[in-house]
């Protein structure tokens, strides 16, 4: 047996020669070392330098086969023999890859069967379920697994826009037509639209923001609403023409009447001043939501907002399932949405002040105020209102577009 001296003498010529040994040669190297001290060596310089036995004994057996050929045996460039080495797992289980993406795919395309289809697809859930059919394999090799086969983490695209309307691009196309109609002569055209509805208090918020390493913005672990703060409602007026807008911030409902008074409000703040010229506005909207085109309160309060501003008032629909191309969407909101990423909206102050110093590059200025008024749900309009609302709907789809005429005109 060979003492510690000699264990720590090993080690130090070890250290010498170790950068320029490679796999096959660190194991011949150690091989002559524990042949060299004869009794006890191979304990000896396992301990030394970290080999295991069975390599050193490997060594010594490829020693023995090099003698046995002669000194005339051609020397290979390869480290291992053929087909040594540990196998790899799909090596060792080649069904794995197979099983794994019959696990993924029909749960990707809805198939009721696949014991994964009510379930989220991570890593270790799908690790989980092959080790119950019988594989053996880590949630870190699963997901180096469905890379290989070209799977990626992705989220929801919205993309479908469900059944088409006959008239769709048509539709589009008179917007498109009327609006450029409308901003050669130097009149207004706005896209309006009600943003998500905001939890007001110290509630966590998507997204990130820089702030010091290790020092993130504490915030409450549950949303529940606070019963003393409702949620905030963002209604927005997106000027066209001007790169402008303006967002009210309703803290009661999301009525037709909400919007019709933010049009307005819009108008008295920023749109007259603009547009001291203007006898008339064009208003571009989604088909839904409080603004629909169906419904009659809607109507009635743009009626209204049109005797008190003496202008006519134009509207413009966009057609069922397409809300997404509504300027507003992609040219105001997703800005209002990037500028307050990773903040808590504490109050509705906080919420204003942020929606109002929201600019671009292209030079998007937005006012914001909040608005305090009730406006209840479920109001009723009588037919002496209705007939009262003085509309023109045009020759294609008026339910989609129309004018409404003030008072007097």
């Amino acid at each position: 047996m060979q003492d510690a001296t000699t264990v720590e003498w090993i080690g130090a010529k070890y250290r010498g020669v170790e950068p320029l040994l490679n796999e096959r040669s660190r194991r011949r190297w150690a091989a002559t070392e524990a042949q060299s001290l004869g009794w006890g060596g191979i304990t000896a310089v396992s301990k030394a330098i970290g080999l295991t036995r069975k390599t050193i004994h490997a060594g010594l057996r490829e020693l023995k086969a090099e003698a046995a050929d002669g000194a005339a045996a051609v020397r290979s460039d390869c480290i291992r023999r053929s087909g040594a080495g540990r196998k790899t797992v799909t090596q060792q289980q080649p069904r794995l890859t197979a099983v794994l993406n019959g696990l993924v795919e029909p749960t990707a395309r809805g198939d009721p069967r696949s014991p994964l289809r009510w379930t989220c697809l991570s890593t270790s859930r799908l690790a989980t379920t092959l080790g119950r059919q019988g594989f053996k394999v880590g949630a870190r090799k699963v997901s180096a697994l469905l890379k290989q086969s070209g799977y990626s983490l992705q989220g929801n695209r919205k993309k479908r826009e469900g059944a088409s309307h006959l008239d769709r691009n048509a539709q589009f196309e008179y917007i498109n037509t009327t609006a450029s109609r409308f901003l050669r002569r130097r009149q207004p055209v706005i896209s309006v639209d009600t943003k998500k509805k905001e939890l007001v208090g110290n509630f966590k918020n998507a997204g990130r923001e820089w702030r010091p390493a290790g020092q993130p913005e504490e915030v409450l672990v549950h949303d529940f609403p606070d019963p003393k703060m409702r949620k905030a409602i963002p209604y927005g007026v997106y000027d066209l023409g001007r790169n402008e807008g303006w967002v009210s911030v309703g803290i009661d409902h999301d009525t037709a009447r909400f919007a019709a008074a933010t049009i307005k409000r819009w108008w008295i703040k920023m749109g007259k001043r603009r547009y001291p010229k203007a006898k008339e506005l064009l208003i571009t909207a989604d088909c839904g939501g409080s603004n629909s085109s169906r419904t009659r309160l809607w109507k009635v309060a743009l009626r209204e907002m049109a005797d008190d501003l003496r202008l006519r008032l134009s509207v413009c629909h966009f057609p069922p399932g397409t809300s997404k191309w509504n300027k507003i969407e992609h040219r105001m909101f997703c800005h209002i949405t990037r500028n307050w990423r990773g903040r808590p909206l504490t109050s509705y102050a906080a919420i204003v002040q942020l929606i109002g110093h929201t600019t671009t590059k292209t030079g998007l200025r937005i006012r914001s105020e909040l608005d305090d008024g009730k406006y209840p749900t479920r109001e009723i309009v009588t037919p002496e209102q209705l007939a009262r609302v003085r509309l023109r709907p045009a020759s294609f789809h008026g339910e989609w577009n129309y004018t409404i005429v003030p008072s007097g005109q």
